[in-house]
Order: C-alpha cells, then sequence, then structure tokens
C-alpha cells in the first residue's frame, strides 16, 4: 500500500475523465486517471469479440462528440479519422416495402408514401435545426445552478440565467413553442402532428426511443428525440458517422492527448472509496489499498455508483441521498454484436448497396414501438423487439476478415432488471436468440450467417462498464433529470454535495451520449473553484 499526491484524480477513464483529465493537465494541473478496467475508454471502446472480428463492443456511433472537444484535444491529429454514412436510415417495412433516408434521397422516399409529408419535410427540418442549434450552444455551459444564501451567492447564477435567456431570446415565437412541445411532449404527438405516413414517423421516432425506456407515446420523449439531433460528422449538422477502428479510436486517441499533457493514466486501477476528511473529499483508496491525495476528486461514474458504493453516506443531506435513491436509471437496452460470413440480404432490397452503411431500424411504425415497450413491461422483454443493427465493416475494412463483416445489433426494450426475481444471466441466449430472429425475419439468412456473437444484456452492461441498469445515458433524460437537474436540482454545476467533488459524467448535464461535453464543462467548474482556493 502507498501514498500518492495529484491536483486531481479523475475517477473513471471513460471518454469524459479523459476529457476532463486533457483540459485540467492544460492548465498546468497534475492530474491522475484511474480506470477499473484493463483498457481506458469506458463504454466506447473497440475489443475482439470473435477471432478476427473486432467492434465498438458498448457505444457504436458518432455524431455528438462535440467538434470543440475534436479541435483543442487535436484528436485528429492523434489519429482519429471519421467516415459519415452514405446513407442516414434504412427502414424495411415488409417484403417489398421500405424507406431510405439521407442526403439528396429523403424527399423522393417519402413521396412514395406521402407528397404532403415530403413537402413538409424542410419546414419540420428548419425548425428543429433552430432548436437545436440553441441546445449546441447551451451542452458546453455551466448551468445556472440553485443556491442557497444570500444575493452574494445568487450573482452568478442569475448572470448564467440571463446569458440563456439572451440565446433563447433568438427564437421567434414559433421557435419558443416549438421548444416547448419538445421537452414537454411525447415524440409520438410531436412528429403525428407533423406526418401522416408511418414510415417517416418511424424513422424520426426512433431517436425518441434509443436509449429511452419508453414508449414513443410517452411524454418527455420527444426530447430524446432533440437529444439525438444536435450532433454533426465532419462539420455536417445531424449527421452520423463511425470512426475508423471503431469508438474506441475516438478514446485512444483522447488518451493520447492526455499523456501528451502530462497525464497519469492507471488502468486496472479501481476505486473503492472517496476519501473525505472534515467533509470535504481530499483523495482515493483504491480497491488494492493505495492512496491517491488530491485537492479535488472528478468522478466519469454514474452518479448512482458514485454516492450510494464510494462515498461515505455521512457527510452526504439526508435529501440528496434520498434523491439519488431515486434517480432513475435503465435504458431498456440489450446489446450484441455479431461476426457475419457475409452481408444480409434484406426480403424488400436483397442487393448489396449504400443502404448496408446506415443505421437500419426494424421497427417499421411507432405502433410497433409501443407495443414493444408494453411487452417488455409485461413480461421483461418484447415479442417483437426493437432493433438497429449497424454493419461498419461497410465503412471500416480493418473491423473483420476479408469477405466477412462485423454488425452492431442496439436492441430494446427489455427490462433493465427482471421482475419476478429473474435474472439476466439466465436468460440472457433466449432473448439473443429472438434477437437475431427478429432481424432475420426483415433478413432472411442472416441467423444463418452467423460465426459467433457477443451478448450484452442490461446486467452485463452494469457489470462491464457500470451502466447502472444498463443505462447508456447515465441516468434518464427526464425533465426532472436534465439541466439544472441533473443529476439532482442545486448541483447542476456539476459540484457534489461534498466540497472537492465534482460530477463530470454523463450523469451531469447534458447527459449521454459520446460528446466530451460534461467533461469539458466539470474541468471550467473545477479549474474555476481551485483558483479561488488559491486566493
Amino acid at each position: 500500500m502507498s501514498t500518492r499526491e495529484t491536483d486531481v484524480v479523475v475517477i473513471g477513464g471513460g471518454h469524459n475523465g479523459l476529457v476532463c483529465a486533457f483540459y485540467l493537465a492544460s492548465a498546468g494541473l497534475k492530474v491522475t486517471v484511474l480506470e477499473r478496467r484493463g483498457v481506458v475508454g469506458g463504454a466506447a471502446v473497440t475489443e475482439e469479440f470473435h477471432p478476427g472480428f473486432r467492434n465498438s463492443v458498448a457505444s457504436y456511433t458518432v455524431s455528438l462528440l462535440n467538434p470543440k472537444v475534436i479541435r483543442e484535444l487535436d484528436l485528429h491529429g492523434h489519429g482519429l479519422k471519421i467516415v459519415e454514412r452514405k446513407v442516414s436510415n434504412f427502414l424495411p417495412i415488409d417484403e417489398r416495402q421500405y424507406l431510405m433516408t439521407g442526403e439528396g434521397r429523403t424527399r423522393s422516399e417519402v413521396a412514395r408514401f406521402s407528397e404532403r409529408d415530403a413537402e413538409r419535410l424542410d419546414a419540420y427540418g428548419e425548425r428543429l435545426d433552430a432548436i437545436a442549434d440553441v441546445l449546441r450552444e447551451v451542452v458546453l455551459e455551466v448551468p445556472p445552478n440553485l443556491v442557497e444564501g444570500g444575493l452574494v451567492e445568487a450573482i452568478p447564477e442569475l448572470l448564467k440565467s440571463l446569458s440563456l435567456s439572451k440565446r433563447l431570446s433568438k427564437l421567434d415565437l414559433t421557435g419558443k413553442r416549438d421548444l416547448l412541445a419538445l421537452f414537454s411532449q411525447s415524440a409520438g404527438d410531436y412528429l403525428d402532428g407533423w406526418f401522416e405516413s408511418d414510415p417517416i414517423k418511424a424513422v424520426f421516432g426512433f431517436d425518441g426511443v434509443v436509449g429511452n425506456y419508453a414508449s414513443p407515446y410517452s411524454p418527455g420523449s420527444a426530447y430524446v428525440l432533440l437529444h439525438h439531433v444536435f450532433g454533426e460528422v465532419n462539420g455536417k449538422k445531424g449527421a452520423w458517422g463511425h470512426a475508423i477502428g471503431g469508438m474506441g479510436a475516438i478514446t485512444q486517441a483522447m488518451a493520447a492527448a492526455c499523456r501528451s499533457k502530462g497525464v497519469e493514466i492507471r488502468t486496472d486501477c479501481a476505486v473503492a472509496e472517496v476519501l473525505t476528511e472534515k467533509g470535504r473529499a481530499v483523495g482515493v483508496v483504491t480497491e488494492a489499498g493505495d492512496t491517491v491525495r488530491a485537492r479535488a476528486v472528478a468522478s466519469n461514474l454514474n452518479p448512482k455508483l458514485l454516492f450510494r458504493k464510494l462515498v461515505d453516506p455521512a457527510v452526504l443531506p439526508a435529501d440528496f441521498k434520498e434523491r439519488i435513491e431515486r434517480y432513475r436509471c435503465g435504458s431498456g437496452t440489450f446489446r450484441m454484436n455479431v461476426a457475419l460470413s457475409e452481408l444480409p440480404r434484406f426480403a424488400c432490397l436483397p442487393e448489396n448497396g449504400d443502404h448496408m452503411t446506415a443505421g437500419i431500424i426494424m421497427a417499421p411504425t411507432l405502433a410497433y414501438m409501443e407495443q414493444a415497450y408494453a411487452d417488455a413491461r409485461a413480461f421483461g422483454w418484447s415479442k417483437q423487439p426493437i432493433v438497429e443493427m449497424l454493419i461498419p465493416s461497410t465503412l471500416d475494412d480493418s473491423l473483420a476478415p476479408g469477405g466477412r463483416h462485423v454488425a452492431s445489433l442496439f436492441c430494446q426494450h427489455v427490462q433493465p432488471e427482471l421482475s419476478g426475481g429473474r435474472s439476466w444471466d439466465d436468460y440472457r441466449d433466449e432473448v439473443a436468440d429472438l434477437m437475431i430472429e427478429t432481424v432475420d425475419r426483415f433478413a432472411p439468412g442472416f441467423k444463418a450467417s452467423v460465426l459467433g456473437r457477443q451478448v450484452l444484456s442490461p446486467l452485463d452492461l452494469e457489470r462491464t462498464f457500470g451502466l447502472v441498469g444498463g443505462d447508456i445515458m447515465h441516468g434518464a433524460l427526464s425533465l426532472d433529470q436534465l439541466f439544472s437537474a441533473r443529476p439532482v436540482l442545486g448541483h447542476g454545476d456539476y459540484r457534489a454535495p461534498v466540497n472537492g467533488l465534482y460530477i463530470c459524467g454523463a450523469g451531469a448535464h447534458p447527459g449521454g451520449g459520446v460528446t466530451g461535453a460534461p467533461g469539458h464543462n466539470a474541468s471550467r467548474q473545477i479549474l474555476r473553484d481551485l483558483k479561488k482556493s488559491l486566493r
């Protein structure tokens, strides 16, 4: 057992922890990152899951990674290359019909189902983009925080509120009404107000349930839809892409950027306890019994893990502890990676083509998605699940042997924790078979082409990556868990209720996705506080 000292210790080497560490080290601080697993990257890693086949194990596609983070960490200079999908989305409907969306395609494709919907696409996109532009500005800012005390304490938060108000004032009355609708309505209700044909509502509505254990008609799911459209790829707003080498290429580039600034990254180094003295975080103790003392501690963990497992409950306010107990996690996600002998052949479009590079959504209507959620609530998993499949080897031949392919299956809905005392360890393979058979219904012969598979139930995602309940977002993106209220109202500024302890992961604003924004924002707050402590 040993004792070491640093300025800031970061718990968890996921992408936000690395981003936070980079900015802190760039400001001249000595930073140590401690990662429980043998590789940095958290859920954004690339690993071999079947002999000769590699894939992004959990997180699987790129859009939300903030361009400022990419630029300032010089991720491209550290080897990152991102390519855009040739088609955005492909929706097989039945044996004959499909919808394909993407640049130069969407209008004509939608017109096959509804000329009225095709004519409304531009207005829909323009109005959604207006809201997304405001969101893009807000994601890299520390939210106004509800504080107790007098005017002196309140003034900085009032100034933040004025800044936010100024941004929102850029929206005209129509935009403000759209903003209200997107934060309060369901994705289904919002889309029903725009379109009449099922296929385009299904493609857009999928963004309202991805990583969200909810029906597309659940209030608040419209915001989840919005959360998934504020990204960009190589300067193209709203686009989705693939990191060559998989998602691990992103976090390996981040780790290289960190090391270039002197950050110490220690893997196979799990933290057992946040060390507190006189109510202040002063470092951590590892499971090996080593102590790392620090002026500040930044946690990239899900808030439930941090405050229920690592922090002495005696130093936490009672109401805060109660709120963390009620903090909702569980995204209804069942994740699979499969090795394929050949590309799938969809009954509605059997030939190989650009649609193979798309996000392939097997959920043809909002009603199908709603039933999938109802089934999961009643039985534990959907009888006809929602499956999004990506085949990244169509864009990146480094992932599979020649002529072979890998596919990512992002599957919903399943109960985050099975009811009736059942364990996911007992039902993992049964549900995995169902997911493969679901794809086979749309692409006959798919099941026979599977050479190997990696299956991650919600329990596996929690055990492997610390995603509580398999929640890829580190907590539901509901109105009471967003912005200044993420994770708990009064602590939306990345500061925990323990002095010197900060949240730098997706459990803080702006939430989930591979954005880098929470790490960026938390670093600013930490630097501001450490400068004050030296005065």
